[in-house]
């Protein structure tokens, strides 16, 4: 049989190269040098047909194997967050990196942009860089195969978002901290909901904590349209116009998505949001948070990759998100 056909069982025992991904794809070496660098001037077929060689032979590119002895730690880990953008994220990997610095240790920082494709790609790229241990916040949707792969060659480390491929996860109780602040926002009557897509793991446990405080759900003063801060200007002034008596603000940017309806409307409802965000102390009355501290769940993520690469196998870490009460809560 030709190394185009072999089995997996018969590469056993060997590092598959890249010019065996060629062979068995039946493309030119080159093009397989195009496609693991990242260049997406490839035809989708042939991307393909070299995916599913890369998969079927267990190839990954090792670029700093020639300067890492064997039993050698490279002293870096790596992280992928959700959106470079975004306060939150932004914060948390600055806690992780003060940890990685207080050891001496170097942090590699990818953002996903929340799309499965380039977090794959990332995966793959942090894991041929050889990081010691990955800290991922995987996107929105299933689990993915890269993540897996990744489980297979390093300690991963989920953040925010929990993975079955993790060795350890680090979240906060979502739901627990969306019930305490609705149920606080009850007294004044029917409370609107304004979030992301439930289609990621964070908002479909804020909406449950929601749906749980709020008994039945009344679709019309509830928004999972908040991808930006426009957005949630949008959705916040669609449910003043609709007449709610409240508003919980399911992420920092629905927040001042909100705080803006308001200002264009010239009046306000009270409103708890879920996270802190710069601007909360600012606003007149200040914002109301359940506070699910950025540096706090950056620190455990690293702290939990580093307990992973001394041997040991830590519990998963889930965080309680603090009420803030500062007065937007109130009329």
């Amino acid at each position: 049989m030709s190394e185009a056909g072999a089995s997996a069982d018969e590469w056993a025992g060997r590092v598959p190269t890249m010019r065996d991904v060629a062979e068995r794809a039946d493309v030119g070496l080159k093009t397989v040098s195009r496609f693991v660098n990242g260049e997406t001037n490839i035809g989708p077929q042939l991307a393909e047909r070299i995916a599913r060689a890369i998969d079927d032979l267990g190839y990954r590119r090792n670029l700093a194997a020639a300067s890492i002895r064997p039993g050698q730690q490279s002293r870096v880990l790596g992280l992928i967050i959700g959106d470079l953008g975004n306060p939150f994220w932004s914060g948390m990997a600055r806690a992780a990196e003060q940890v990685c610095a207080e050891r001496r240790w170097l942090l590699l920082t990818a953002s996903s942009e929340e799309d499965p494709d380039r977090f794959a790609r990332l995966t793959d790229r942090l894991v041929e860089q050889r990081v010691d241990a990955l800290m991922v916040v995987r996107p929105p949707g299933e689990e993915l195969p890269a993540l897996e792969r990744a489980a297979g060659d390093v300690p991963v480390v989920a953040i925010d978002r929990p993975s079955e491929h993790a060795a350890c996860n680090v979240y906060y109780d979502n739901a627990h901290g969306a019930r305490a602040a609705v149920e606080t926002l009850r007294t004044h009557g029917r409370v609107g909901y304004v979030g992301d897509t439930t289609g990621m793991w964070t908002m479909s446990e804020r909406f449950r904590g929601y749906s749980e405080a709020v008994g039945v759900v009344d679709a019309e003063i509830v928004r999972h349209s908040a991808h930006t801060m426009e957005d949630a200007r949008t959705a916040a002034a669609e449910l003043l116009d609709a007449g709610v008596d409240a508003l919980f603000t399911a992420n920092n940017r629905a927040s001042v998505g909100a705080l803006l309806a308001f200002a264009a409307a010239g009046r306000r409802v009270p409103m708890i949001g879920f996270d802190e965000f710069e601007a909360a102390k600012l606003a007149n009355p200040p914002v109301s948070v359940a506070n699910a501290a950025p540096e706090v769940l950056g620190r455990a993520a690293a702290e939990a990759a580093f307990s992973l690469l001394d041997g040991a196998a830590p519990p998963d870490v889930l965080l309680e998100p603090d009420l803030v009460l500062r007065g937007s809560e109130a009329r």
